[in-house]
């Protein structure tokens, strides 16, 4: 009897395996970013193409762009906001904030959202609104034009506020232009001791 009691539910195995076997799929795609990226663009293009040639569901479609610009806006951001900082006495934190003065230490730039949980968030928002094409509730009337026009001008003011944010306290998030250090040649000696 004791035994019966302690032993898990079979729903409980059942979210356990479900749950381990994702995560080991998670684990398997993390170390390849081009290939994670290129399956984003095309589940992306594959449901704009779906939405065009239903000619409908432009709701959705606008939902996914502001979700997708939020999320980018978050990748683009340090995880400490300098203009925040000096709102905030997170002391725990501080040693991920930017540097503020030329003769501050270097710090790596931290991102709010890094790029794997860009990318799963993403990828899985275009699947979900890739699943709800399929659900006529969800194909709401709309003058599409002006959900465009407004998520142009959305994005284009949210691209202006975050490229002066990013000059005004010296941060670049990207690896362009950066300078790349390499190591000494290798040379091809093996010394045992």
């Amino acid at each position: 009897m004791a035994e019966a009691i302690n032993k898990p539910s079979f729903m409980s195995r059942l979210a356990v395996t479900i749950s381990t076997r994702f995560q080991k799929a998670m684990d398997d795609v993390m170390p390849f970013p081009v290939l994670r990226w290129t399956c984003f663009l095309l589940t992306l293009v594959c449901y704009l193409v779906r939405t065009f040639l239903l000619k409908g569901w432009y709701i959705v479609t606008y939902a996914l762009g502001i979700y997708l610009l939020n999320l980018l806006i978050a990748f683009l951001s340090p995880k400490i906001d300098p203009a925040m900082a000096q709102f905030e006495e997170e002391e725990q934190e501080e040693d991920l904030a930017l540097p503020s003065k030329n003769s501050d230490e270097f710090k790596p730039f931290v991102r709010r959202l890094p790029e794997f949980k860009f990318w799963f968030r993403g990828q899985r928002a275009v699947l979900l609104s890739f699943g709800a094409t399929f659900f006529e509730a969800f194909n709401v009337p709309v003058f599409w034009p002006i959900l465009v026009m407004y998520f142009f001008i959305l994005f284009g003011i949210s691209m202006k506020q975050r490229i002066k944010h990013m000059l005004k306290y010296n941060y670049v998030p990207m690896d362009i232009g950066k300078p790349k250090f390499k190591g000494k040649e290798d040379s091809g000696k093996v010394v045992s001791t």
